[in-house]
């Protein structure tokens, strides 16, 4: 965001938050604010609702990767002008700018402009902000699928023992009424699993939800929780593949830990593995008791393709 303003008559702020973006805004540093929406101790719309209420001077651009319709007519209602998709396009940017005749008095002037400003990101913020709009793009299928709203949080990101990763797993997997749909995908030297979790109480209300008609046995059960997974793993996999620049082969879903089945993980001989990187998104859907959490693991073996592609971007 900050690149795509390089040149510009402005003065640049940065804020981790919402509470600091409240603070900016406050001290006068805030006369345009470009403000995401999953953010940690204030969100977006807590960002919104804060300025509404205290009636503070700034003018408010959202930039999310939530691209839901329910959530650009959310923060409209919260007196935001408008509504940039991630991830951001300069172009985009300047029209939009310019519809609110905002763009003349941004662009550059005769006067010298400030230094170009430098924000230095590390390869956990690079995942997580690419995991994020991948989020976005699967929350969106999944709340246009179901016509519901569907809460996103931010990405976790980490890399972590394959040892943790299997205790975490058979925790899940082992506890009574729980299911996991795995699919696998490979290309361009990178591979990995993305797991779905749910629990089997959700089920009824996913059925209801997706109109689903007839009894809810476990030949119906498995059809919900792969129909499911082809939406919210498939998005976020094709998300992420073309923010890559790379596409993906994917395997069929298939449904491991229901009635006791449990998965070998990272023990594939030649191919078996120690570490793995980690994102985890949990989805939770609005005035509804589904909740479910969507697992991405990667081969060490992919570590050095990712890297390599992130420092590239």
């Amino acid at each position: 965001m900050a690149r795509a303003l390089e040149g510009w008559n402005v003065e640049i702020t940065l804020a981790e938050q919402g509470l600091e973006a409240i603070e900016a805004i406050r001290a006068g540093k805030g006369d345009l604010l470009f403000l995401d929406l999953n953010m940690p101790i204030l969100d977006g719309y807590g960002v919104l609702e804060r300025i509404q209420r205290d009636d503070l001077p700034t003018m408010v651009l959202v930039v999310s990767g939530d691209i839901q319709p329910d959530a650009r007519n959310r923060v409209k209602a919260l007196g935001a002008l408008d509504f940039i998709k991630k991830p951001i396009n300069p172009d985009i940017v300047s029209d939009v700018l310019h519809q609110y005749g905002l763009l003349s008095e941004l662009s550059p002037s005769d006067a010298p402009s400030p230094p170009p400003t430098e924000v230095a990101i590390d390869l956990k913020s690079y995942y997580q902000e690419i995991a994020n709009v991948a989020m976005g793009r699967a929350g969106d299928r999944l709340a246009r699928l179901l016509k519901v709203f569907v809460h996103l949080p931010i990405p976790r990101v980490d890399v972590i023992s394959i040892q943790e990763l299997d205790m975490a797993l058979r925790n899940h997997i082992g506890r009574e009424g729980s299911a996991t749909v795995s699919q696998g995908f490979v290309g361009a030297g990178i591979s990995g699993e993305a797991l779905l979790l749910f629990t089997e109480s959700n089920i009824p209300d996913m059925a209801k939800l997706l109109h689903y008609e007839g009894p809810i046995d476990e030949a119906a059960e498995k059809e919900i929780l792969i129909d499911l997974a082809n939406v919210l793993s498939g998005a976020f996999l094709n998300s992420l593949a073309h923010q890559l620049d790379i596409s993906f082969s994917q395997n069929p879903p298939f449904i491991i830990g229901m009635h006791g089945d449990l998965p070998e993980i990272g023990d594939n001989g030649e191919n078996s593995w120690d570490k793995t990187l980690s994102i985890e998104i949990s989805y939770r859907i609005e005035d509804h008791k589904i909740n479910c959490d969507l697992l991405l693991l990667f081969t060490e073996d992919s570590l050095d393709a990712l890297n390599e592609r992130a420092r590239f971007f």
